[in-house]
């Protein structure tokens, strides 16, 4: 029974016209703190690549690159913020925290500081916020009826965002000034903050302190790692600094030998967990297969929000009626459709692929998002001497990328949470958002080939190998699907039902 003081669960289905006042709060949140970070997506590249004179941080390609390092730590650094929400802080401070965090990073970027200051605040701020919303909206709605509803509408937020963001920050960087980009994001993160921190009687004392607190032994041995670890990073930062390497491509090179030590590490960690069995281990060792397609896929779609939008500035006719659109407003197309067709493949994923559904769907969403980039290479093709091409190749390449974005978020959710017992759902989780870390970071890293090869063999190359790996999948679904299946009476296993659109929540 739910004491006076606590607020009731989630009893019955959320829709925009009908919230509880507590999940209102969580909703504009995440709608605000979206629109921060998609605000950055939207202008950090295009801010990276432009020219010292108009404020930008003039590192061509480079800027590319930078944008795929940052992504790659975020998703990194999640696993901390989680943990520091669940054993230190408490979800709700953990959110004021990484709102504190993100809204000083912009400030820092608007007022003209070192960028990696501004862009280190902003990989941990989001890293702390994010996952302990998603912790937040899950606690408050306990087992209530509720809770599937509730989570997949936070789509909407995270969509009208993502929709929205780039149109307004994308504007205030192309025609204004970046810092006005930047500062308008601040000001998000600054009523997020507020938006939290007025909540509290809406939120009872749900979230205000770790589910798990430290003991002071543990504390201990949190405070001595995490000073090992600060000092070692400062050490390398200040002899990359007199060594006078410390670059983007330092960066983009740290993050990815980083994440692939966490990743092995993870996975090595977890594989040989005592509590799980001989048939636990057989599975996950087989979903080795998914977690490395799901990197290559998220590897690919990290470029819609760097790469192709160099290419829209570069490359696409962009002035209509005496117009030019600002390049970032393409970035808008992605959400767009995402909302458009999200209905559609909530109704046609549960009836493809029955009999293999893991090994046919991640077929079908990477063969979409490499058929995306081979549209790309065509295009591309077509720019020699300057020429410019129609937004409409652009505008197909981010619809098959936003149809297979659906496909693969829904598809690898589901499954991760399906391979081994409910206790370690979690950890599953947080192991396939590493291997999506460590696919952006290898994509940072392989930017360098564009100064070896032309741009339009870039594009084939990464839509050749997202086509055969997609058929490689599908050519081995019988043998995925049985090293997969869970022996009769083994236990229970959970299976989620998810739509894209919530699995689309947890990755956002």
């Amino acid at each position: 029974m739910v004491s006076p003081a606590e607020p009731e669960p989630g009893d019955r289905p959320v829709t925009l016209f009908r919230m509880p006042a507590w999940y209102s709060r969580l909703f504009s949140a995440d709608l605000l703190e979206r629109f921060g970070f998609y605000g950055l997506q939207a202008v950090l590249v295009l801010y990276a690549a432009a020219p010292v004179s108009t404020g930008g941080l003039a590192l061509g390609v480079d800027a590319a690159a930078l944008f795929g390092a940052w992504i790659a730590f975020t998703y990194m650094l999640s696993l901390a913020g989680g943990w520091l929400g669940d054993r230190v802080l408490g979800a709700r401070r953990a959110m004021l925290t990484g709102c504190a965090l993100s809204a000083a990073g912009f400030v820092a970027l608007g007022a003209g500081l070192p960028a990696a200051a501004g862009l280190g605040l902003l990989a941990v701020g989001n890293a702390v916020f994010k996952p302990n919303h998603q912790a937040m909206v899950n606690l408050m709605f306990g087992d209530g009826r509720g809770r599937e509803s509730g989570i997949s509408l936070m789509f909407v937020a995270t969509q009208v965002s993502s929709l929205l963001a780039p149109l307004v920050c994308g504007w205030l960087g192309e025609r204004v000034s970046w810092s006005a980009a930047f500062l308008l994001c601040a000001a998000a993160m600054a009523l997020t903050g507020a938006r939290i921190a007025t909540a509290a009687n809406r939120f009872g004392s749900v979230g205000l302190a770790p589910r798990a607190g430290l003991t002071p032994a543990e504390r201990g041995r949190v405070l001595r790692r995490t000073g090992l670890v600060l000092g070692l990073a400062a050490v390398a930062t200040v002899c990359a600094a007199i060594a006078d390497v410390l670059s983007v491509r330092t960066l983009v090179g740290a993050a990815a030998v980083l994440l692939l030590v966490a990743t092995v590490t993870g996975f090595r960690s977890l594989h040989r967990n005592p509590a799980l069995t001989g048939a636990d281990r057989r599975r996950l060792t087989a979903f080795l297969t998914v977690f490395c397609g799901a990197a290559l896929f998220w590897m690919i779609f990290a470029y819609s929000g760097s790469l192709l939008t160099l290419f829209a500035r570069d490359h696409v006719r962009r002035d209509f009626a005496g117009f030019l659109v600002p390049a970032s407003w393409l970035q808008s197309v992605i959400p767009l459709f995402t909302l458009v067709f999200a209905p559609v493949i909530a109704r046609l994923l549960p009836r493809l692929g029955r009999r293999h559904n893991v090994a046919v769907k991640f077929a079908i969403g990477l063969c979409l998002i490499g058929a995306g980039f081979l549209t790309m290479a065509i295009a591309a093709g077509q720019t020699a001497g300057g020429a410019k091409v129609s937004p409409l190749w652009l505008v197909g390449a981010y619809l098959v990328s936003a149809l297979g974005e659906l496909v693969i978020a829904a598809v690898s959710i589901a499954a991760t949470a399906d391979v081994l017992p409910r206790s370690f759902t979690a950890r599953m989780l947080g192991l396939y958002w590493l291997f999506a870390g460590l696919g952006s970071a290898i994509g940072a890293a392989l930017l360098r080939l564009l100064q070896l090869i032309p741009e339009q063999y870039y594009y084939l190359g990464l839509g050749t190998a997202g086509v055969l790996t997609g058929l490689l999948f599908l050519r081995s679904r019988r043998r995925l699907t049985t090293a997969l299946r869970h022996d009769p009476g083994e236990y229970e296993v959970p299976r989620p039902i998810e739509s894209p659109a919530a699995s689309r929540t947890l990755q956002d």
